[in-house]
């Protein structure tokens, strides 16, 4: 059966109308930033990432570190200090399986000083958002990054009206604790 000209160009012109429409969507890098709040009651620590990092709950990790006499800002604790405060974490964290090896180890490794601009250790996240027809229509997760202790805003550029929600990963791997698993399109 043959089909008049008129009819093929319209069956050929809607094929390429639907393609269009069901084509893949444009990857546009995202924006994160901040991502670093810590709880007004750590004076600055980040307590979600370092009890996490020894396989405790935050509010465990706070009430050892009541314990803990620390230096003053920019002040080293003397030996004796730092060994009472050591023994006084252990003594606690201890009946947690967390041991004196384990202890350093995420103490030395989310040591910073404020007062001097540093940063615990941070893996910025990245991502793409999707977008089709000018709007996004979801995103996706290339690398979650490690170290946020809140959830970092997320910007999409040329699109200040895209929202999004952000949630955090935490455990005792260092290249994962504190990294974003889940992003999507906030309601």
């Amino acid at each position: 059966m043959k089909f008049p000209p008129v009819i093929f160009a319209a069956v050929a012109l809607a094929s390429i109308v639907v393609y269009a429409q069901t084509s893949a969507p444009t990857r546009v890098p995202v924006v994160f930033s901040g991502g670093h709040d810590t709880d007004p009651q750590d004076k600055g620590r980040p307590v979600i990432l370092v009890a996490s990092a020894l396989g405790v709950k935050s509010e465990v990790f706070r009430e050892a570190f009541t314990r803990v006499h620390p230096a003053g800002e920019g002040q080293e604790p003397s030996p004796e200090q730092r060994q009472a405060n050591k023994a006084a974490l252990l003594s606690a964290l201890s009946k947690y399986s967390v041991t004196n090896e384990r202890l350093d180890e995420v103490s030395n490794y989310y040591r910073y000083a404020p007062g001097r601009g540093e940063m615990w250790p941070v893996k910025p996240a990245t991502a793409n958002a999707l977008v089709q027809n000018g709007k996004v229509t979801g995103y996706e997760i290339t690398d979650g990054g490690s170290g946020y202790s809140s959830p970092p805003i997320v910007t999409v550029p040329k699109m200040e009206s895209a929202k999004s929600e952000v949630q955090l990963s935490f455990g005792k791997d260092f290249k994962t604790n504190g990294s974003v698993s889940v992003l999507t399109i906030a309601k």
